[in-house]
């Protein structure tokens, strides 16, 4: 086994959070009914915890998700009404080529590959 770690993410409502990460890319290996395993078979792995009420305000949400891929571009179309920064993708100064959406509940993640 290799050496990893899996994020776990509360979710307010678990089919509208799987469906979110299904434009990104995962499916669900897993269902346990108020706990979802997704992976993508490349190897991302994320849990979706049912949270019922979480967060009381969905900006609120502290949580966030870096998601490397080598093709920015291709997962962008796939949720590019959703992407939360104007002309986004792009490079930014820290050496990333990025963009970012919330999920359902208000998690940010960030979506891109480190350009050198």
């Amino acid at each position: 086994m290799t050496h990893h770690v899996v994020a776990i993410v509360p979710a307010g409502d678990l089919d509208e959070s799987t469906a979110f990460y299904a434009l990104l890319g995962f499916s669900v290996a897993a269902d346990f009914g108020h706990y979802r395993i997704l992976e993508d078979g490349r190897g991302w792995h994320l849990h979706l915890n049912h949270m019922p009420g979480w967060p009381a305000r969905v900006e609120d949400n502290p949580f966030g998700l870096y998601l490397y891929v080598e093709d920015v571009d291709a997962v962008a179309a796939r949720v590019r009404d959703r992407i939360i920064e104007p002309g986004a993708p792009h490079a930014k100064p820290w050496g990333t080529y990025e963009f970012a959406v919330s999920d359902p509940s208000g998690v940010l993640v960030r979506i891109g590959r480190v350009i050198r």
